[in-house]
């Protein structure tokens, strides 16, 4: 759940990330953290409500594509390293007001955690730059698209359980409209090279995750990869970059970092492994099709212009495999007692 190239629509970058606003998604949120996974809502759960929060946190990753235009000349690690290290003060302090307890990890989990932090946070953002060097952006979007198939494939399987044969069904009729809606674009080996990272970056954003958020839930989970990815991407800033480069930033940039650290990082990611935790990451996996139609519509709003009809197709397409793989199960028909 991270942020998309400039023009592109994500995931983010991993990652990343309901009708929650910022103060409502921390009570909420805190009591799905603070229980074990499955106790209130089984992984796997149909119900719509356990959607809500994803759909949020994707339409939010989504509409940072506008936001993100203005970072294009920004030095990349030193201001990644700032939005992370804001948004992990933001969510210690927003756990403590909701009283969610923040585990210390121990054990294998550090580096689930560490994995999270390193791919989804750090690698995703290398990838998407240095990408956009060699193909149009649209070809790194297309290919972060995809993540659908892969969490459908895997995330079952660390779950614990097989693979759901509609959200398999229903994965790549929602990368077909995300296609249509990016579109697609010249590339090189070395494009199609970074394509591929970011798309494993992007996955493996959910898939680390699995093991973890039954003991840290949706808060620790966040926090934890979000406070690593801010020291990872300090310690490149001062190997790669320089920190005084921050001092560049002018006004809008500046105001791009808070809402990509309060909204695309902190609320989307407590939404989106809210989800996570509640349906699994399968089903979470087809949410990711939200992102193109956020960025879309944050294009028409901010006077991109009107998408053409490939657009509107592809969006059709996208709610079609959402309405298909997200659909509730039938409930088993009961067999009435006849009486004695």
């Amino acid at each position: 759940m991270q942020t998309p190239p400039a023009s592109t629509a994500a995931p983010s970058s991993a990652s990343t990330t309901a009708s929650e606003s910022t103060t409502a998604s921390a009570s909420p949120a805190a009591s799905a953290s603070a229980s074990p996974v499955g106790s209130a809502s089984p992984a796997g759960s149909t119900a719509f409500r356990d959607l809500v929060p994803g759909i949020a946190g994707m339409a939010l990753v989504g509409s940072s594509v506008t936001v993100s235009r203005a970072l294009v000349d920004a030095p990349l690690f030193a201001t990644q390293a700032v939005r992370y290290a804001a948004a992990a003060l933001l969510l210690c302090a927003l756990a403590r007001v909701a009283r969610v307890p923040i585990h210390r990890p121990r054990g294998r989990e550090w580096l689930w955690l560490a994995g999270i932090a390193a791919t989804g946070l750090v690698l995703f953002n290398v990838a998407v730059v240095r990408g956009v060097a060699h193909a149009e952006p649209a070809v790194i979007a297309v290919a972060v698209a995809s993540v659908p198939i892969l969490l459908g494939l895997l995330g079952p399987v660390l779950e614990g359980r097989r693979p759901s044969r509609r959200v398999l069904l229903a994965a790549p009729v929602v990368v077909a409209g995300a296609v249509l809606v990016e579109g697609t674009g010249r590339t090189d080996a070395a494009g199609v090279a970074w394509a591929a990272l970011a798309l494993g970056c992007e996955a493996a954003f959910t898939l680390l995750a699995v093991p973890v958020l039954r003991r840290h839930g949706a808060w620790g989970v966040s926090v934890h990869a979000v406070w690593l990815g801010a020291l990872m991407l300090a310690g490149l800033t001062v190997v790669f970059e320089s920190p005084a480069a921050l001092s560049s930033l002018g006004r809008a940039q500046w105001a791009a970092t808070g809402y990509l650290a309060v909204m695309v990082t902190a609320v989307a990611f407590l939404l989106w492994y809210r989800t996570v935790a509640a349906v699994g990451a399968g089903r979470a996996g087809l949410l990711t099709g939200i992102a193109p139609l956020a960025a879309a519509g944050a294009g028409v709003l901010t006077g991109s212009g009107v998408p053409g009809p490939a657009v509107w197709l592809g969006l059709l397409v996208v709610i079609v495999g959402l309405g298909a793989g997200l659909r509730p199960d039938r409930a088993p028909r009961s067999t009435p007692t006849l009486p004695v």
